[in-house]
């Protein structure tokens, strides 16, 4: 049974209003990204990456666009520090990115993390310990002034570490569990380490605030990092950082949130891998940026790519629905969605639009390389004219009467739900073939000739029905007229020629045309026919012969 009464709020809002945030209505830049993939995201792994899977991940990295990786914690194990090394010793790293590299507040691992880092051209050495009082009384059994002396004493050596180190180093500091610290206290902490480092304007540090398990809504956050981005020292030489953890959902929410509290930079993994319910998911991030127009200096335009190789060297797999990168996320089954986005599609050609405003659609697929044919359009028992009229028409060249986008429709409809599956275009169009197109039987055109009468014209016909064949002449107003009296005629056939319509198959290597014929019956409804030929007029002879044999 469960029992809400044992659980209590976990976090703590500032001494004093912070607010400002909510002033403003968007974010107008992308923030710093690093990446922690190689670390959090690889830590929370049932199997770690290994070195051959972490050298083509941290290769992805850098196609994508990052400039800060963390590259792990070379402390922790020896396949961690190899790591760290092969990018050092083998040249890896190109010289605008910058590796980063985690270590506790402890001497041991400290020392141990700068021969790691040794001759690093670029290095961020992240620094942390945990602050939150539930971490000070229940794990370290530690007082305020103990906790801060550990981070000062951290901070200290590294300074000192940094300067016998050959190579090019920037410091980072996290005060762990920041989101369950009284602020005041995290302010006081991140303070003393800011008073060892001094940093200044040309050469600043990090303070990154972590929601190391996240337990409150978004906009406590948002005034958590406010307050510190009001108060903390040196604040012109500090880059202001969040790493949101995803326990309530909310990691989005957190970072965006804090990105207009003040924060200037983002750690996050690839599609939100990390402990428990993860990280903040930085694909996601980066394309909510994107589609309201900002830059996210971040390419994730083959999506397809990204996701293949991040699911190779993770052995995750990116869910269905996971915004923007999901194989499903642009597909449209709703018959209704479907005729919104087919004539969102329609109106942007005819209107020239510049700014991407289409139905169901907040961006277009195109620009993460997916397909709108394989990947917008899905057609199921839930799907309809819409749909399948979208994907005759863009893959196949089929502009079928608005009526008989209807009947199709409805087919496909029905396949699917009987099938129990999906309908992939080459089985709507194969569909349509088989019900509209060329169908003689049982009535079948033999042959038939023309000879022009007054305003009209005279046809003569040969049709078979059933093995029979029957020789029969009528006039008509028009070619396809004539033809339709005579089938009316020899067969007594009750019908009423209500719709035509013919063009060219675009799509065609030959030049080919597609008439679409529509009958009404004596009861109104409608059958449909369609015929496909070189010649104008045996297609449309065709497909009135189609429309015939599916009354």
């Amino acid at each position: 049974m469960m029992n809400p009464g044992k659980y209590g709020r976990q976090y703590f809002m500032p001494p004093v209003r912070c607010t400002d945030w909510t002033q403003k209505e968007y974010i107008d830049h992308a923030p710093a990204w690093c990446s922690v993939d190689l670390r959090d995201g690889n830590q929370a792994l049932v199997i770690p990456m290994t070195l051959k899977e972490k050298l083509r991940f941290f290769r992805l990295l850098v196609s994508i666009g990052f400039k800060e990786i963390e590259v792990g914690f070379p402390a922790a194990s020896e396949t961690e520090f190899k790591f760290v090394r092969t990018l050092i010793e083998q040249d890896l790293v190109p010289e605008d990115v910058t590796i980063q590299v985690l270590t506790q507040a402890r001497e041991h691992i400290i020392r141990r993390t700068f021969e790691a880092v040794k001759g690093a051209g670029n290095a961020i050495i992240h620094l942390y310990n945990p602050t939150s009082a539930t971490q000070r009384q229940q794990v370290f059994r530690k007082s305020k002034e103990e906790i801060l002396s550990i981070a000062v004493e951290g901070a200290e050596l590294i300074q000192k570490l940094s300067e016998e180190t050959p190579g090019n180093y920037r410091f980072e500091y996290s005060p762990e569990s920041f989101s369950s610290t009284e602020p005041e206290y995290a302010l006081e902490v991140c303070n003393a380490v800011l008073d060892v480092w001094k940093p200044v304007p040309e050469h600043p540090c990090i303070i990154n605030l972590p929601v190391t398990v996240e337990y409150a809504m978004p906009h406590v956050y948002a005034s958590q990092v406010e307050y510190i981005h009001r108060n903390l020292a040196f604040r012109d030489s500090v880059i202001l950082s969040l790493h949101p953890h995803n326990d309530r959902g909310c990691s989005i929410a957190d970072a965006e949130m804090g990105l207009l509290a003040g924060a200037q930079r983002i750690e996050g993994t690839l599609f939100g891998n990390g402990e428990r319910t993860g990280n903040v998911d930085i694909v996601t991030l980066a394309m909510n940026l994107y589609s309201q127009g900002v830059d996210p200096a971040l390419d994730l335009s083959d999506m397809t790519h990204i996701c293949e190789v991040y699911e190779a060297c993770t052995g995750m797999t990116i869910d269905e629905r996971s915004p923007y990168s999901g194989a499903l996320v642009f597909a449209a089954f709703s018959g209704s969605h479907q005729d919104a986005i087919a004539k969102g599609f329609q109106y942007r050609e005819e209107h020239g639009r510049q700014k991407w405003n289409i139905p169901y659609l907040p961006i277009d697929p195109a620009d993460v390389g997916r397909s709108y044919d394989a990947d917008v359009i899905r057609i199921n028992s839930q799907s309809g004219k819409g749909g399948v009229g979208y994907i005759l028409e863009n893959k196949y060249g089929l502009n079928l009467p608005p009526k008989m986008r209807e009947a199709m429709g409805y087919i496909a409809k029905a396949v699917s739900d009987q099938q129990h599956k999906e309908l992939y275009p080459d089985e709507v169009f194969g569909l349509f073939k088989r019900t509209f197109e060329n169908v003689v039987e049982p009535y079948s055109m033999e042959e038939f000739h023309f000879w022009q009468k007054d305003s009209g014209f005279i046809a003569q016909v040969t049709a078979c029905f059933r093995g029979k064949l029957k020789r029969t002449e009528a006039y008509g107003n028009g070619r396809l007229d004539a033809v339709s009296n005579a089938l009316k005629k020899a067969y007594e056939l009750r019908y009423e020629l209500s719709t035509y319509q013919v063009h060219a198959l675009e799509n065609s290597s030959s030049a080919r045309a597609i008439a679409y014929v529509g009958i009404k019956k004596p009861d109104g409804s409608m059958a449909w026919g369609a015929g496909v030929h070189e010649d104008i007029i045996r297609a449309s002879v065709d497909a009135l012969v189609t429309a015939i044999n599916n009354r």
